[in-house]
């Protein structure tokens, strides 16, 4: 199973990147992720199953600790076929 998931970290800062969105982005960069879509407003990544689960357990750990007092998430399945992905 693939999945996509946009997250975003709060809060917003336009002037300089906080500290939870710097985590965020070295979370997400070194996750073994096929597409990684990092932006100002909203960041989009997708890949097998478990390596996207793991990188949002890691992104939602790491950025509350560094400050983030929100972190919105949707999760979409893109492409349920089977193969040895879960």
């Amino acid at each position: 199973m693939r999945l996509k998931v946009e997250f975003t970290t709060e809060p917003f800062d336009l002037d300089e990147a906080p500290a939870h969105a710097v985590v965020a982005r070295e979370v997400i960069e070194a996750a073994q992720l096929d597409a990684i879509d990092v932006g100002p407003f909203g960041n989009t990544v997708e890949g097998a199953a478990d390596a996207v689960l793991g990188a949002v357990d890691a992104l939602l750990r790491r950025s509350l600790a560094a400050g983030a007092t929100r972190v919105s998430l949707q999760v979409n399945v893109v492409d349920a076929g089977g193969g040895d992905e879960k």
